[in-house]
C-alpha cells in the first residue's frame, strides 16, 4: 500500500522515520520514496501512526494495541520526539487493557501477528499474567467482565436501561468460567498460560477441566466412541488415513506432556480415550507409554466399557487389543507393590480374612474378571493371552472366585476345541474353595468343565456342609448350657433378662441353621446324583476309580453321623470310600 505524506509530521514524532527521510532527501529535496517492509502490524498499522502524526485522532482497542505498540518501538516514538508521544499513549492503555479480562484475551490473541516484537516488549508474558491471576482468584470478588455465554445461553432475567443491557440477577459463576475462553488460543500460548496459572497455585483439577476442555474442542476423534459396540471399529485402513494429519498428533503429544503427574488428579475416563486416540493417530510410543503408566497407576478408577480397546494393529489377531489392557494391569501391580499401605493391607487381610471388597486391588481383580469375560466369546484369543492376563491377579485380591469362573466357562464355552489337559490348565486360574453356594452348585452340574474339577467342587461343597453342621453343634451346645438353671443362680435381675434375650436369638439361630443344613443335604444328595449320571456317561464306575485314585468299590450312601453326646443331630453327608468315612479332607491324587 502506497501513502502520500508530508515529511515534517512524519520526522517530527519518529526518530528511525527521521533519519530515513534525511538520507532520501539528500538526492533529492523535492520527492522522498521510502520503503517500510518490517514495520509490526503492515500497512494497516502504519496508517494509524500517520494519522497519528498528522493530528488525527486515533481510536485505540484490544485489537489494535498490541501492533501499534510495537510499530512505535520500531519506530522509536518516543518522548524525545513530542511530549504525548505514541509509546506513551499505547503503553498507558496496554496498561488499561491488562485490568479487564476479555480485553487482555484479544490483546494476547494478536499478538501472534506481531509474535518477536511482542515477545521483545514482555507483552505477551504481561497478558498471560494478567490472566493467570484473574483465573486463580475468585471472581465473585472482582467486577471485571467474564464471558458473555451465561447471557447468551439465559437471556432471561436481563432487562434493558437506555439502550444498554444489564442483568437483574447476578448469575453465579462456577470454577470453570474461563475454560471457554482460553480454548480459542493457539497451543503455544495455552501452554504459556497453563504453566503461569499453576505457578500461581492453581489446583491440577482445575488445570486438567481446562485440558480437557481445549482437547474436546481441537481434537474431534477424542469425543467419538470408537468401540466395537458402537460400530465404529476402526480398520487398517481407516487408520492410516486418519493418522495422516500429523498437526492432530502432535497436539495430542503435547497435551499428554502437560498433564499434572499427580496420581487420580485426570480421570481415568479421560486418559482411556487419549489412549484410543493416540493409537488411532499413531502417535509416538513414548507418549502411549505415558498414558499406559497413568492408567495404570487409578486403574482401580476405570471403567469395564473404558478398558475395552479395540485392536488396531495391522495385524487384527484379536478383537479387543489384549496386550495393551496386560501392560496397563502390569505397571498398576507395580505401582500397587510399591505403596507399602497396600502391602500392609493386603497382608493383614490375608491373615485374618477379612473382605477386601473396599482395597484398590480387588476392585481390580472385579474389573479384570469382568473385562476376561468380555473377550472370551473371541475364538481368537489364544489360551496363553487369557491365562496370563488372569494369573497377574494376586490370589488375596479375589474374595470370591466368581468373576473368573465365569470368564472360564464362557471360554470354554467358546473354545469347544481344547484338549482335557488344557481346560485343567485353564481351570487351575480358579479356587473351587472360594466359589460360592451359586457358582458351586451351577459348576457340579456344568458338563463343559474337566471331571477332576467337578469332583474337586462337590469334595469343597460337604466340606462346607460339614463344617456348617460342626458348627451347628457348638451353637447347640452353648443354648443348651445357658438353659441351665443351676448355672444362673448368681445372676442379677439386669443379667437374667439379658441372659434370657440372648437364648432367645440363639434359638432363633438354631432354627435358621436347622433349615440351612437341611438345605445342603438335599443340594448334596442331587449333586451326588449328577455325579453318578456324569460317570455312568462318561464310563464305568470302575474307570471313574481308577482315573482319581480310588479303589474298585461300590459307593454307597452317606450315612448319618451321631453326635458325641448321644443327642439327635442332622445328618452328615461326608463321602465314604472303601467303607471308611475320609477324614482327611483330600483325595489322593
Amino acid at each position: 500500500m502506497s501513502f502520500n505524506l508530508h515529511k515534517f509530521p512524519l520526522l517530527s514524532r519518529s526518530k528511525v522515520l527521521e533519519d530515513l527521510i534525511g538520507e532520501c532527501c539528500g538526492e533529492d529535496e523535492r520527492k522522498c520514496f521510502l520503503q517500510l517492509h518490517d514495520i509490526p502490524g503492515g500497512a494497516k498499522t502504519f496508517l494509524l501512526v500517520a494519522k497519528f502524526c498528522y493530528g488525527v485522532k486515533i481510536e485505540l482497542s484490544a485489537l489494535n494495541i498490541v501492533s501499534l505498540r510495537c510499530a512505535t518501538e520500531y519506530l522509536q516514538m518516543s518522548e524525545g520526539y513530542g511530549e504525548g508521544n505514541l509509546i506513551t499513549q499505547t503503553e498507558i492503555f496496554l496498561n488499561e487493557i491488562f485490568g479487564n479480562w476479555r480485553d487482555s484475551l484479544k490483546a494476547l490473541e494478536t499478538c501472534e501477528e506481531v509474535l518477536p516484537y511482542a515477545e521483545e516488549l514482555h507483552i505477551v508474558s504481561r497478558c498471560i499474567n494478567s490472566l493467570a491471576m484473574k483465573a486463580c482468584a475468585d471472581p465473585s470478588l472482582f467486577s471485571w467482565p467474564m464471558s458473555g455465554s451465561n447471557n447468551l445461553k439465559n437471556p432471561e432475567g436481563t432487562v434493558f436501561w437506555n439502550g444498554i443491557c444489564t442483568s437483574a440477577k447476578p448469575q453465579p459463576v462456577g470454577e470453570d468460567w474461563w475454560y471457554e475462553d482460553v480454548s480459542f488460543l493457539s497451543l503455544p500460548l495455552f501452554k504459556r498460560l497453563l504453566l503461569a496459572v499453576g505457578s500461581n497455585g492453581m489446583k491440577p483439577e482445575k488445570i486438567v477441566g481446562a485440558l480437557m476442555y481445549y482437547a474436546r474442542r481441537h481434537l474431534p476423534l477424542l469425543g467419538r466412541q470408537s468401540s466395537v459396540e458402537s460400530g465404529n471399529h476402526a480398520t487398517p485402513g481407516s487408520t492410516i488415513s486418519t493418522a495422516a494429519d500429523p498437526d492432530q498428533r502432535n497436539l495430542l503429544e503435547e497435551l499428554v506432556e502437560l498433564l499434572p503427574d499427580q496420581k487420580g488428579v485426570t480421570p481415568s475416563k479421560f486418559l482411556l480415550r487419549l489412549l484410543r486416540t493416540a493409537m488411532i493417530f499413531q502417535a509416538s510410543p513414548s507418549c502411549r507409554e505415558n498414558l499406559e503408566k497413568r492408567i495404570g497407576a487409578q486403574l482401580d478408577q476405570a471403567a469395564l466399557e473404558d478398558i475395552m480397546i479395540p485392536n488396531m494393529g495391522y495385524s487384527m489377531e484379536t478383537l479387543y487389543d489384549i496386550d495393551c489392557v496386560q501392560r496397563i494391569l502390569d505397571h498398576f501391580l507395580l505401582v500397587d507393590r510399591d505403596d507399602p499401605s497396600s502391602n500392609y493391607i493386603a497382608e493383614e487381610g490375608q491373615l485374618m480374612g477379612v473382605s477386601h471388597s473396599l482395597t484398590p486391588t480387588t476392585m481390580v481383580a472385579n474389573l479384570i474378571d469382568n473385562y476376561l469375560a468380555e473377550v472370551a466369546p473371541d475364538v481368537n484369543l489364544k489360551l496363553i493371552k487369557f491365562q496370563s492376563l488372569a494369573a497377574v491377579i494376586p490370589d488375596y485380591a479375589r474374595p470370591l472366585d466368581d468373576g473368573i469362573y465365569r470368564a472360564i466357562d464362557i471360554y470354554l464355552k467358546a473354545h469347544t476345541w481344547l484338549t482335557d489337559s488344557e481346560r485343567e490348565q485353564l481351570c487351575r486360574l480358579m479356587n473351587c474353595q472360594k466359589l460360592s453356594l451359586e457358582a458351586s452348585t451351577h459348576a457340579a452340574q456344568n458338563e463343559r468343565l474337566p471331571l477332576r474339577v467337578i469332583v474337586q467342587v462337590l469334595f469343597f461343597e460337604q466340606l462346607r456342609l460339614r463344617t456348617s453342621i460342626a458348627g451347628w453343634f457348638f451353637v447347640s451346645d452353648n443354648l443348651e448350657s445357658s438353659q441351665n438353671p443351676s448355672r444362673n443362680l448368681v445372676l442379677t435381675r439386669n443379667d437374667v433378662h439379658g441372659q434370657a434375650v440372648a437364648t432367645q436369638d440363639r434359638a432363633i439361630a438354631v432354627d435358621e441353621m436347622k433349615e440351612r443344613v437341611s438345605e445342603l443335604e438335599k443340594e448334596c444328595l442331587n449333586m451326588k446324583e449328577e455325579i453318578e449320571k456324569i460317570v455312568k456317561t462318561k464310563g464305568s464306575w470302575s474307570i471313574f476309580c481308577r482315573r482319581f485314585g480310588f479303589n474298585k468299590s461300590k459307593p454307597s450312601e452317606a450315612k448319618p453321623s451321631k453326635p458325641k453326646n448321644g443327642r439327635g443331630s442332622p445328618t452328615s453327608s461326608a463321602p465314604i470310600l472303601n467303607g471308611k468315612e475320609n477324614h482327611s479332607g483330600e483325595l489322593e491324587e
